[in-house]
């Protein structure tokens, strides 16, 4: 393990997000990372802050040709324009979840009546890559137009932002990331 993914376990993954920005953030991050590593999007995180406006969902809604031109060109970050697109689709998609429900955090929270999920695992083996709740997520965001979003993705958000504790029963964690 490195210091990068260590500190990200130890201090970020697994506690609950209720600022729309950082919701944000993550949303883009997962997208990126599908069929990579985490470690690789941890890396590149700093890359992809100050490219992605500091995940301003406002800032990267107005993205445009040009942009992502710029984008394909930052070996900062993964120069994959499916990825770039969807984040900036994602970015209008997350404005207009904002106007409708107040903030995405409350639209979000919904699905899991606004209480962390605490899962009692006892071994990694055990965790899943899906979930039920990933699928309607899933779903919901989809119908809203977002891509990147499927159920595998969906559910490394839900883990990474805290709507779902999946910290092992043992890890000191566990108890410190539940709401």
């Amino acid at each position: 393990m490195d210091d990068v993914y260590i500190k990200y376990h130890d201090t970020e993954w697994g506690v609950p997000v209720h600022e729309d920005k950082k919701w944000f953030e993550f949303l883009v991050l997962e997208g990126a990372q599908a069929g990579l590593s985490w470690r690789t999007v941890l890396r590149k995180r700093e890359s992809y802050r100050e490219a992605f406006a500091g995940f301003d969902p406002l800032i990267v809604a107005k993205f445009d040709e040009d942009e992502i031109e710029k984008l394909m060109a930052d070996s900062g970050i993964i120069r994959n324009r499916r990825k770039i697109e969807s984040a900036i689709n994602n970015a209008k998609k997350f404005h207009q979840i904002e106007v409708e429900f107040g903030t995405f955090d409350r639209f979000i929270w919904s699905f899991v009546d606004y209480k962390q999920v605490v899962n009692a695992w006892g071994n990694v083996s055990e965790i899943p890559a899906v979930s039920k709740k990933a699928h309607q997520i899933s779903h919901a965001l989809k119908d809203k137009g977002f891509t990147f979003v499927g159920p595998t993705i969906v559910y490394a958000l839900m883990q990474a932002a805290g709507l779902v504790n999946d910290h092992l029963v043992y890890c000191f964690r566990y108890t410190e990331v539940q709401t």
